[in-house]
């Protein structure tokens, strides 16, 4: 039995509203505990007021910021899977989705023409929203994520040699972070993603997927890759240039990098920032009909991964989830 249009549609536009609403719990620990260790007294302030305005949210069901980012969604469907008028259905009940949910949820209609800025008033228009695919080797089940992309500012792109090496990518990163936090047109403390390799496209893809889609604390299995995400942080965070511009602990709550194998003449680096507002959630129906929420979309895994020619499908194993909010 194919899922539903008409129920993934309804489904959709329960999935924006928690993303508008529900700071994600890994996001919320991260900024209590960077309130707790803040030593500016300024900053921990407003940190503390981040903390508390996410519990408000909650509380009086409104978007937990008057500014409700770029909304998209990142799709991963299960080879088995079957939908109701196939995928062209399924984008236009996304694009339905999100046309009411801009409308019952109040998100802010971000969307305009690029040259005429005409604001159609539902976020929706042309490309808009992106709706990004994977798709996996087994699974009777489409996951949607809705990410509303906040951090305007605050991302870049750099083609490296591979003389410029690690150090290369570090004073990248660094610099990206001074010099958009330095002018305030960054909102920490924020979540990096880094897109290492690839083309260019593909590296700035990675990066803004690496900043929106693994939770705080999430560490890449390469240990070479792992140990960079430790390392960037810690110098992310020493520019100490922080919360509404003030002197802080910690202007980056975590740094999440990914790659790709690159050519052999260059180091494509693309760095995205998501904002305080870590908007997102993750839903998954099943051909039965089942429908759950989490919170963590578990996008990366080994499959995507990969790096050979061949793959045993007995050996994809998928990383557990944070736990489903809702169970329908």
């Amino acid at each position: 039995m194919p899922v539903n249009i008409n129920r993934l549609e309804e489904a959709a536009v329960e999935l924006n509203r928690r993303a508008a609403v529900a700071t994600p719990l890994d996001a919320r620990r991260a900024h209590k505990a960077a309130a707790d260790r803040e030593t500016n007294k300024l900053a921990k302030y407003v940190l503390n007021s981040i903390v508390d305005n996410s519990e408000l949210a909650v509380v009086e069901e409104r978007p937990m910021c008057g500014d409700t980012g770029v909304p998209r969604y990142y799709v991963k469907a299960g080879n088995d899977v079957q939908i109701e008028g196939g995928f062209a259905a399924l984008e236009h009940a996304l694009r339905r989705a999100l046309a009411t949910a801009t409308h019952d949820v109040k998100l802010r209609s971000n969307r305009v023409h690029p040259l005429t800025r005409r604001n159609p008033g539902n976020n929706v228009g042309v490309f808009a929203p992106n709706i990004d695919y994977r798709f996996e080797p087994e699974g009777d089940w489409i996951d949607i994520t809705a990410v509303h992309k906040g951090g305007l500012f605050g991302s870049d792109y750099r083609m490296l040699f591979p003389g410029d090496g690690i150090p290369g990518i570090k004073r990248f990163v660094v610099d990206t972070i001074a010099s958009f936090h330095r002018r305030g047109m960054a909102c920490p403390p924020a979540i990096v993603g880094v897109g290492i390799g690839g083309t260019k496209d593909q590296s700035f893809s990675l990066s803004k997927e690496a900043a929106c889609l693994r939770l705080v604390g999430d560490r890449h299995p390469d240990p070479a890759v792992a140990q960079l995400e430790d390392e960037l942080l810690e110098l992310c965070n020493s520019t100490q240039m922080g919360v509404m511009g003030l002197k802080s602990d910690t202007p980056v709550i975590d740094v999440h990098c990914e790659i790709a194998y690159a050519h052999t003449g260059g180091t494509p680096v693309g760095v995205s920032e998501l904002c305080t507002a870590v908007r997102r959630c993750t839903m998954r129906l099943y051909n039965d009909g089942r429908l759950e929420f989490r919170e963590d979309p578990l996008w990366f895994n080994d499959y995507m991964r990969r790096e050979g020619v061949e793959w045993e499908l007995s050996s994809w194993t998928q990383s557990a989830a944070a736990g489903p909010l809702e169970v329908n």
